[in-house]
């Protein structure tokens, strides 16, 4: 029989072999039989060279310790996804950094900065991002986040092929440039390819896009039109971080829509036209993407309207007829 208080050879014995078999039941087989039986959703594109550098630069930096990528199925979680998170949205991100060594997880354990999961859909603009890993203070200015000046450099003459970044003034030495290095661009790309791929099934109530919830509301200045989505929620959820809740904009980088020129014109078709195709004709401040592929006729009227009746803007609304219109007339135009 064995005695384990005096027989310390059957006891580390056995120790090894609980070790092992547990090991083998909670992580090797489990982890065996998701890597054999996950494949990537049909729209998954597979990660570039970019994005695969600027996924290993999100870790080292240690972006991982406070933004998570995980949408849970619960209530509070649908602000950062249109879905649960389910395996195959990490099948690409898995990648092996050597022989014996592969990418940590990305999902994260806490969320002292905001879930990361739907990044690239909520806010594609590069400048953005490269303004926010700059100083995330210039266009968040209650943000927590460090900031990561390694990851830039100062340049009084940069060439023309380089990239510069629009800061305002007091953000930077004057007649210096601010110039992102490949290391910046690298994780802007990483962070713009994280999206949530629609599933291929019927979709239940908690996973509807937060866009398409919002068109059960109606429109304030839009009575007579057909039922419009709240274009308040709509601009705070698309605009608000590059323009402010407020319009007020960030000086240098984005401008104001509060009492702008192009908001209160009469004729709306230039602000439909930037809405749709972006919009980077003034050096003075950074670029703004096109959303044509990520809003609706509906949803483009619904924030148009609410920026030309608030913060003391007044022009006449405009109808998912007048954006349409536009889309048309620039796919016709489209070689």
């Amino acid at each position: 029989m064995l005695n384990l208080h005096t027989d310390h050879r059957s006891l580390v014995t056995i120790s090894l072999l609980g070790f092992l078999i547990l090991s083998l039941g909670v992580a090797v087989l489990p982890a065996y039989q998701s890597q054999n039986n996950t494949e990537p959703l049909p729209q998954m594109e597979p990660m570039s060279e970019a994005e695969i550098r600027g996924l290993r630069i999100f870790i080292r930096e240690g972006c991982v310790a406070c933004h998570t990528q995980q949408v849970r199925n619960i209530e509070m979680d649908q602000t950062w996804g249109s879905r649960p998170s389910i395996p195959s949205d990490y099948y690409y991100s898995k990648q092996r950094m050597g022989f014996w060594q592969q990418s940590p997880s990305v999902l994260g354990s806490e969320r002292t900065g905001p879930d990361l999961t739907n990044a690239g859909m909520r806010q594609p603009s590069i400048d953005w991002h490269l303004l926010h890993l700059y100083n995330p203070r210039i266009v968040v200015p209650e943000s927590i986040m460090p900031s990561y000046p390694w990851l830039f450099e100062d340049k009084i003459n940069p060439a023309k092929e380089e990239k510069t970044l629009t800061i305002p003034a007091e953000f930077k030495e004057q007649g210096v440039e601010i110039v992102p290095r490949r290391a910046a661009l690298d994780l802007v790309a990483y962070l713009q390819s994280l999206k949530q791929a629609p599933l291929a099934s019927q979709q239940p109530e908690f996973i509807q896009s937060t866009h398409k919830k919002l068109e059960a509301s109606q429109n304030s200045v839009n009575q007579d039109l057909p039922s419009l989505p709240d274009g308040k929620n709509l601009y705070l959820a698309t605009c608000s971080a590059c323009h402010q809740a407020d319009g007020s904009g960030v000086p240098g980088a984005f401008p104001a829509l509060a009492g702008s020129a192009v908001i209160n014109n009469q004729d709306p078709q230039m602000l439909i036209r930037i809405v749709l195709q972006g919009y980077d004709a003034r050096p003075d401040f950074a670029q703004m993407p096109g959303f044509a592929d990520q809003l609706s006729d509906e949803e483009i009227a619904a924030i148009i309207n609410y920026e030309r009746s608030s913060w003391d803007n007044n022009a006449p609304a405009v109808t998912v007829y007048d954006v349409k219109n536009i889309r048309e007339s620039i796919m016709n135009q489209t070689p």
